[in-house]
């Protein structure tokens, strides 16, 4: 199960569209916890374990990530994925907020192939941009909010694009990867590699939000 921590930023900069979710994320949450979060959400989040839990601005971070996978519950945690138990065993009966978690959990994996972390990173010639190494095109395609280089290199709209991705193509087939090349794998290469992906679910399966019972 995930826990429940203090923001060290406080995500202020998030505060409006974490309130306008807020009854979302409160589902699975206890009595106490639900109060808070309805008086002010940005001071108390779900606590994910993720791969960038060591950066400065990982709160930051796993907070944009966790409201915009809330966002789209409908078609990521309110779905299980054909491939899941490869992934996540537990998450078929899971509550709300550990699938949520999971989805996050997988950026995190993702962004340590893509970018090390690095929210400013630019590569294939500047073409792919911060955390998840998305083009400006593919940002533009898929309805993000972020659509320039210089927008993509602010982390938390960074993530929030890549979910945008992520419901989309995982919507479209069904499973978080498939052989590497479906879901996840469509727009993010690292999948297609078998060690690579092998060691991403290894480490996600590992994790508190996939434990079985």
């Amino acid at each position: 199960m995930v826990r429940q921590r203090i923001s060290r930023d406080g995500c202020a900069g998030r505060r409006a569209r974490q309130g306008a979710i807020a009854a979302v994320l409160m589902i699975g949450l206890s009595g106490c916890v639900a109060e808070e979060m309805g008086a002010g959400l940005s001071s108390s989040l779900p606590d994910v374990p993720t791969r960038w839990d060591h950066h400065p601005e990982a709160d930051t971070w796993t907070a944009a990530a966790f409201v915009a996978v809330a966002e789209k519950d409908a078609v990521l945690a309110g779905r299980v994925p054909g491939d899941i138990a490869a992934w996540c065993p537990g998450y078929a009966e899971a509550p709300l907020n550990d699938r949520r978690a999971f989805w996050v959990g997988l950026m995190s994996a993702v962004a340590k192939s893509e970018s090390s972390f690095n929210p400013a990173a630019a590569g294939g010639g500047g073409r792919y941009v911060g955390l998840m190494q998305i083009s400006p095109k593919t940002a533009q395609a898929n309805g993000c909010d972020a659509t320039s280089a210089g927008a993509l290199k602010d982390g938390g709209e960074n993530l929030e694009c890549a979910v945008e991705v992520f419901s989309r193509d995982v919507a479209r087939d069904g499973v978080v990867a498939g052989k590497g090349n479906r879901g996840v794998g469509r727009q993010w290469m690292p999948l297609r590699k078998a060690g690579k992906r092998s060691e991403m679910a290894e480490w996600i399966a590992s994790q508190p939000y996939c434990a079985k019972g």
